[in-house]
């Protein structure tokens, strides 16, 4: 199968874990829009969803489904999600689409988190795909120097010319060259430098399920 069959495999398969008469919480990219499309399918049975970004809460509404505001719901049973990167524990590198605030913020209200990939985001140790970092412009020159400092070299990531502007208003690093053995305490570090809104490491927000789309079907991995 193709990459775009993987995702739409894997898009279906999520819909167990959406439960009838509850709001969902819903994440952002390629992938996940394969779920948006599935979702779709049983739009009746849930009030709608909570959406981590300005283009996945327009592709619910175009569908029909409704979206709520996330301080308006207390909790959600289930956030589905991508990831760039997972690794055998369930941590990942998030942000490829730059909602990466937004998604931890929508996962950290959910009680379980349900990542939906193809195969080849499984990775050993994370680090190989640009780690995505949300800051805020005015500290972009001194956090370069200090993902320097670890041997990282990062870069403001660009959009038709200019810096890329967040659902946020703020911009995104991309940092290369780093391999990230202990997410934990990395998501920590990094979260406590100031200008940082969001590091794309969601190792404290991590998954719970990963179904991952392979050649053989779905594989479905508990955390």
């Amino acid at each position: 199968m193709t990459q775009d069959e993987l995702k739409a495999l894997v898009g279906q398969a999520a819909l167990q874990y959406v439960t009838p008469g509850e709001i969902v919480g819903v994440g952002t990219g390629s992938t996940v829009n394969k779920f948006i499309d599935a979702l779709a399918s049983m739009k009746d049975q849930i009030p709608g969803a909570v959406s981590s970004s300005v283009a996945s809460t327009a592709r619910l509404q175009a569908l029909g489904i409704p979206v709520f505001e996330a301080n308006d719901v207390a909790e959600l049973s289930v956030y589905i999600d991508g990831a760039d990167e997972i690794d055998a524990s369930g941590h990942m590198v998030k942000g490829g689409g730059a909602a990466l605030t937004r998604e931890k913020i929508v996962a950290a209200q959910s009680r379980r988190f349900v990542c939906i990939a193809d195969e080849s985001k499984m990775v050993k140790a994370l680090g190989a795909f640009p780690l995505p970092v949300e800051v805020i412009p005015m500290a972009t020159a001194r956090l370069i120097r200090q993902f320097a400092a670890l041997g990282g070299k990062a870069q403001v990531r660009f959009k038709d010319g200019a810096p890329l502007v967040s659902d946020n208003g703020q911009h995104i690093l991309d940092v290369t060259g780093l391999q990230i053995t202990d997410p934990l305490g990395f998501e920590s570090l990094v979260n406590q430098w100031p200008g940082v809104v969001t590091v794309g490491v969601f190792a404290h927000q991590k998954a719970s399920v990963c179904l991952l789309g392979t050649s053989a079907g779905v594989k479905t991995l508990v955390f």
